[in-house]
């Protein structure tokens, strides 16, 4: 049946092309269509080529299932697919880019408020990116500092959720804080004073909490910070027990790169809330790096020492060739 209609309509077409040339083709053409339909009605085969299951050009019935639409799978059967590889990318981008935590206390106030949803850059750091001056960054416990915390109990669903990185982490101890000082730097507060940092003051007005001091409560150094550690410290300053109040632990209230999760570069919940965290600016001040403040006086003495040793080169050539 699919033959006849096929030949059928490619009857008209090559009827159509031989009208422009010759009439009489268009006769001789109907004449043995009419005696190959009445050889078939007597039971008769039309051609070679047609007892084989093709039509006049050639298409057999191999060629018209190549052709024919494959059925779509149904969504139901695909939906499991679907969500398999949704939580795979889920998982890898919590393990690898970006990784939600949820802010549990008031220590970084007004930067932060309590119930407030971060993102945390995880990429960076697999890239030997080191925490900088001015982040705010979260970072596991280094050990004791958390000690007595409690800890909620998730159910199932919430431990699930927060291990493909739909939801922030409720077990893992973690903090969050501003990185004050790298390893190198030279940090101190003194009462009723500012942060310094490698002897420059800090002007921290723009994000510690409104009436807080610096760190009248807590006043501490000068502290050198080892190489491969930082020093942290809470915008709620009064509210934040943070490296002032672990210096009895190893490290001396620094905490090691290594502990560092990432740098929280957005508030992403509430809506309302939404907004970036900059380094602010004073840790922008020129002379803040402790490299830059220890290769200003070696340049000097560079610079010094040039004309001697030329005035030098030049008395000993000279006094070689005199002689």
């Amino acid at each position: 049946m699919a033959v006849g209609a096929r030949s059928g309509h490619d009857g008209p077409e090559e009827g159509r092309e031989q009208l422009a040339e010759s009439p009489e083709a268009v006769t001789d053409d109907t004449t043995e269509r009419r005696s190959t339909a009445h050889a078939a009605h007597n039971g008769h085969v039309a051609g070679s080529h047609q007892g084989d299951g093709q039509d006049g050009d050639g298409a057999g019935p191999d060629d018209r299932g190549s052709t024919a639409a494959r059925p779509q799978r149904s969504f139901w059967k695909e939906l499991p697919l679907l969500i398999g590889i949704a939580l795979l990318l889920a998982l890898l981008i919590k393990t690898f880019l970006v990784q939600a935590f949820s802010i549990p206390s008031d220590s970084m106030q007004d930067t932060l408020q309590r119930g407030d949803r971060v993102l945390v850059d995880k990429l960076t750091p697999w890239f030997g990116s080191e925490p900088e001056r001015g982040e705010v960054v979260v970072f596991h416990d280094p050990g004791g500092w958390l000690e007595g915390t409690p800890t909620p109990s998730p159910n199932i669903v919430q431990n699930f959720l927060s291990f493909i990185g739909l939801m922030p982490s409720s077990e893992e101890k973690d903090l969050i804080k501003r990185v004050i000082a790298v390893g190198g730097d030279t940090v101190e507060c003194k009462k009723g004073g500012k942060v310094q940092v490698n002897g420059h003051p800090l002007n921290e007005e723009g994000y510690i909490y409104p009436g807080n001091t610096p760190c009248d409560d807590e006043p501490f150094g000068p502290i050198k910070v080892p190489e491969g550690r930082i020093w942290v410290m809470g915008d709620h300053r009064q509210n934040s027990l943070d490296s002032r109040y672990h210096q009895e632990l190893p490290g001396r209230g620094t905490v090691s790169t290594d502990e560092v999760v990432g740098r929280a570069f957005v508030v992403a919940w509430p809506v309302n809330r939404w907004s970036f965290l900059p380094v602010p600016d004073t840790f922008d001040q020129s002379g803040l790096s402790a490299a830059a403040s220890t290769a200003v006086p070696g340049a000097l003495g560079v610079a010094g020492a040039l004309p001697v040793v030329l005035w030098r080169r030049r008395r000993l050539t000279g006094g070689g060739t005199a002689g």
